[in-house]
């Protein structure tokens, strides 16, 4: 017997079960026996990490993950668990096919078809039309534009709103966030003030309001300024007639050939797109319709996209 059938029959003895031994092993002496073990002759077991958990602790936990039989839930029982959890299912009725969608109550079209137009009005003007608003005591209230957007202001929005507020009050804190707000609303009110003296070519008074420059402002709206001619009223006060609202209208004027609103906002960051501007086109939309209800003004603004500007 050669060496390698010693050292074959030697690994099948004592290799244990665990031994993997390939080869061709022949009763010819002249034919070599080529042999292969993956495994050391001396294999030790290797350890349980689960050795030491407490199996009797655990052993309603084991049955439950290993037994087919312990879950009693059907498709009904679940059923009926959702129905007393949730309530019971509502199904949406299937849409009909005649059915013809709602008109609103009180439909006020932005362009009013039965207002009288006063043709002398703007031959008669040596200057923009400025309405006021009526306010103070004995008067019933009528609600703004800027109030009822900030009453019907989508959830998502106040919510950034409000994440927004906070965050300038953690920064600045309480004292400091007033004096920004503040700031705002005079830069606001200085840039307003400018582009209603260059509107009417008169010079620009000086201002008294701490040095608040807007010179920025006026700058960013200089190739708008070369396309509005024909200016028909500048902060006047417009009411919708049917809506019963209010609003303060900053501009009315020729914006390329057509007669539009002109709303100017101030902001410290570009907007570029519209949907960057959140709810000042509604807001824009409001003055549209109430202006062209209002019989103060014997005129109609455009209502398409051209009537719909902010700057």
């Amino acid at each position: 017997m050669t060496f390698f059938q010693q050292l074959m029959i030697h690994t099948v003895q004592y290799g244990g079960p665990r031994r993997l031994i390939t080869g061709l092993l022949h009763q010819d002496r002249s034919v070599p026996v080529v042999c292969l073990s993956t495994s050391c002759f001396w294999n030790t077991r290797k350890n349980n990490p689960y050795g030491c958990v407490d199996q009797e602790k655990y052993s309603s936990l084991v049955r439950s993950v290993v037994s087919s039989k312990v879950s009693s839930q059907t498709p009904t029982s679940l059923a009926e668990e959702d129905r007393k959890l949730y309530g019971p299912v509502i199904r949406s009725k299937p849409v009909a096919e005649d059915c013809v969608p709602r008109a609103p109550k009180n439909a006020a079209p932005l362009l009013n078809p039965s207002k009288v137009l006063d043709q002398t009005q703007e031959a008669a003007l040596k200057a923009p039309l400025r309405f006021a608003l009526q306010r103070g005591q004995g008067r019933s209230y009528i609600p703004s534009v800027t109030r009822i957007l900030q009453q019907t202001m989508p959830l998502e929005q106040a919510f950034y709103l409000e994440r927004w507020r906070k965050k300038m009050i953690a920064e600045l804190g309480e004292e400091g966030f007033s004096q920004y707000t503040a700031n705002l609303f005079k830069q606001g009110k200085v840039f307003h003030t400018a582009l209603e003296a260059i509107l009417k070519s008169v010079e620009v008074a000086e201002q008294e309001e701490g040095g608040v420059d807007v010179c920025g402002y006026i700058q960013s709206v200089q190739h708008v300024l070369a396309d509005v001619g024909g200016v028909r009223a500048i902060e006047s006060a417009v009411k919708h007639q049917s809506l019963s609202y209010t609003g303060l209208v900053d501009c009315v004027a020729e914006y390329r050939g057509k007669l539009c609103i002109i709303d100017w906002k101030t902001s410290e960051k570009p907007k570029p797109l519209l949907r960057n501007t959140f709810d000042n086109p509604l807001q824009v939309a409001a003055y549209i319709g109430a202006m062209n209800s209002d019989d103060n003004y014997g005129f109609l603004v455009s209502t398409n996209t051209n009537g719909l500007t902010m700057f």
